[in-house]
């Protein structure tokens, strides 16, 4: 039999960014409700939490540099407020990144790299490779050169998940633990979903937020169904002894062989090395070839890795858009919005995005910093490009 619950706004996906947009839209007085079978999952459980909004700018990528230094300012206070109010603590740090070049063609990238970022009115020092090293003394004596940027910072992913379920029950919203299996609509708008237990779960506005599975919830239109997918990314954890201590003081990145590799060290000991990039579908295996890339390239960088345990492999799907930016708003469907396409920067772009979609909720208009990223700059035809078999 059909159950019917009601509420002012449902949000399909309990991940960080779904998790944020229902903790903001019931701190604004609405009554709000999460679908998922296992919120507080999705892809921050394989993020590194890097919050690099200066080392992560890529060429073409200007747009987006704005709402990422955007949500960047935010977190000091966002972290500050969810830990206040949850008692977790985020491991959250104001490290900064060291990105190095181990050879001259690499040398030359971050040459480039430090050039777009002067010119885009951002701070980083360039070092040469000695003083590089007397930062970070376990690099490799091969590094050539490198940027500091004091400005970048990290956060735990999993602990801001968890600390973000915590925030929405305390804060009043509903968790219903089963599978959206369908958008439902009614007079040319939407009206809910019907779940996977034969649920009919009502709301005045849904948010689809659903990670790289916001592209296949069936029952919405082609014209607004977000043109995400996934992007596969593996990534190793290590557990750094107490006599290896400090291992590393700051994240540190580089490009090894034209791929990107990092090493975030927390506080706790553990040390986070990532990420693969893979265009396979749907595929989630941690593959050999996978590891052995992470760790060649990691050893590449820091020599000493090698002699660290290495305590846990996982893969998992970031949910990338044709332009590598967020969709993020209402859509052409009344009573539709969506918080997805985030790619490789959705546990920076949190507070940000919970602030948007809040305001959104209950305005009806995007505020000024995110109108450049309104699912409506995709028109039908890259939707259905998207579209996932």
């Amino acid at each position: 039999m059909s159950r019917t619950r009601t509420s002012d706004v449902l949000v399909v996906g309990g991940g960080i960014i779904g998790l944020v947009t229902a903790w903001r839209a019931a701190g604004r007085g609405l009554s709000t409700a999460v679908v998922d079978p296992e919120p507080g999952g999705g892809a921050a459980r394989v993020a590194a939490g890097m919050l690099a909004a200066v080392t992560e700018l890529h060429h073409g990528e200007q747009t987006l540099l704005g709402l990422n230094l955007a949500s960047a300012r935010r977190y000091p206070d966002f972290a500050a407020e969810l830990t206040d109010l949850t008692g977790h603590d985020l491991g959250y740090r104001r490290c900064g990144t060291l990105a190095v070049a181990l050879d001259a063609d690499d040398r030359a990238q971050l040459r480039e790299l430090h050039a777009l970022q002067s010119r885009s009115g951002l701070e980083s020092e360039w070092l040469s490779g000695r003083e590089c090293r007397r930062l970070e003394p376990m690099l490799a004596p091969g590094v050539r050169g490198g940027l500091r940027v004091d400005g970048d910072h990290q956060i735990d992913p999993r602990r801001l998940a968890a600390a973000l379920l915590v925030a929405c029950e305390r804060t009043g919203v509903a968790f219903h633990r089963t599978r959206a299996e369908r958008l439902d609509t009614a007079g040319g708008r939407a009206v809910g979903v019907s779940t996977q237990d034969g649920a009919s779960l009502r709301a005045e506005q849904v948010v689809l937020a659903a990670g790289s599975l916001s592209g296949r919830l069936a029952g919405v239109p082609d014209d607004v169904l977000p043109p995400v997918r996934p992007v596969k990314g593996q990534v190793l954890r290590l557990t750094v002894p107490r006599r290896y201590a400090p291992f590393l003081s700051r994240t540190v990145r580089a490009v090894v062989r034209g791929g990107q590799v990092y090493l975030v060290p927390r506080e706790s000991g553990e040390l986070v090395v990532g990420a693969t990039s893979e265009e396979l579908g749907w595929d989630t295996a941690v593959t050999a070839g996978g590891v052995y890339e992470l760790l060649r390239d990691a050893h590449e960088l820091v020599p000493g890795i090698t002699e660290l345990p290495l305590t846990e492999t996982r893969a998992g799907l970031r949910p990338g858009s044709p332009d590598n930016a967020p969709l993020l708003g209402p859509t052409g469907l009344p009573g539709l919005l969506v918080a997805t396409g985030h790619y490789r920067n959705g546990v920076l772009l949190t507070p940000v995005t919970g602030d948007v979609l809040g305001h959104a909720l209950v305005t009806g208009e995007l505020p000024q910093e995110a109108r450049a990223f309104s699912p409506g700059r995709f028109g039908a035809a890259a939707a259905l490009a998207e579209r996932p078999a």
